[in-house]
């Protein structure tokens, strides 16, 4: 199963997350579950560093992606990162077996 851990500051904002495991719904390669979660964490990092230009500390290895923000959150990377957030929360809908989102509060 894939867990996806959303962390949010006092006022809301999404400030961190970090996605961990397999979905296991089909071989590696074909499993269609992972590649849309992939897709979808991966974009929005990449959002963030690259067209946002805001830093952030992230590590990827296999199974893990994880992504802080290293400065308050503001309209644009809560733009983002809430959308991802939708979008994650669709595949839920659709296959809640193989992933589950985690929301905490800091």
């Amino acid at each position: 199963m894939i867990t996806v851990e959303i962390t949010r500051d006092s006022v809301q904002r999404i400030v961190q997350f970090q996605v961990k495991g397999h979905s296991g719904s089909a071989p590696r390669g074909k499993d269609i579950i992972c590649a849309g979660v992939s897709a979808l964490t991966q974009s929005a990092l990449l959002g963030l560093s690259q067209y946002l230009n805001r830093t952030i500390r992230w590590q990827a290895a296999d199974g893990l992606l994880s992504m802080e923000l290293c400065n308050l959150p503001d309209d644009q990377t809560s733009a983002v990162l809430e959308t991802m957030l939708l979008g994650l929360k669709e595949i839920v809908k659709l296959e809640p077996d193989y992933v589950r989102i985690v929301e905490y509060r800091r």
